[in-house]
């Protein structure tokens, strides 16, 4: 004869349901933690947002020649530009020694595109008339801005 059991082992309806639920409340809790902490580490990273306004060639002699690059900061946080490259070619970049900007840092040695405003950059550099030549502005927080110009 088989004798057949009475209890039953196992978990109530009950029970389960309210696993499933603490379940689904921990795994949301766990992905607005995540999503919050991404968001501030995104927005903090991209609080400077340097654009190129306008850019002369100035010719005011033979020997003396300049170029004058505006760039807009329309992010809300302050950036400063510490290098600025010039070359013919993007690959050819060279280092220029010979900037000013206004406004200037204390020093003189960079300058600070402030939040919403403009930064005038003054580079001194013997330029030919018709040529492509390519720029890079890098900021202390080694934000890059290429761009090219035909002079």
């Amino acid at each position: 004869m088989v004798k057949k059991s009475t209890s039953r082992k196992g978990i109530t309806p009950i029970l389960a349901t309210l696993l499933l639920i603490a379940l689904a409340v921990g795994a949301i809790i766990i992905t607005y933690a995540w999503v919050i902490t991404f968001t501030s580490t995104q927005t903090a990273q991209s609080g400077a947002v340097l654009t190129l306004e306008n850019i002369r060639f100035y010719n005011t002699s033979l020997t003396d020649r300049y170029i004058e690059v505006i760039i807009r900061n329309s992010g809300t946080a302050d950036a400063e530009v510490v290098d600025v490259y010039v070359g013919t070619s993007s690959a050819a970049l060279i280092k220029e020694t010979n900037v000013n900007y206004d406004p200037s840092a204390e020093g003189g040695a960079s300058g600070m595109a402030n939040a919403g405003s403009s930064l005038n950059v003054t580079i001194t550099y013997s330029w030919s008339e018709g040529t492509r030549y390519y720029f890079k502005v890098v900021t202390d927080a080694a934000q890059q801005l290429p761009f090219n110009e035909k002079a």
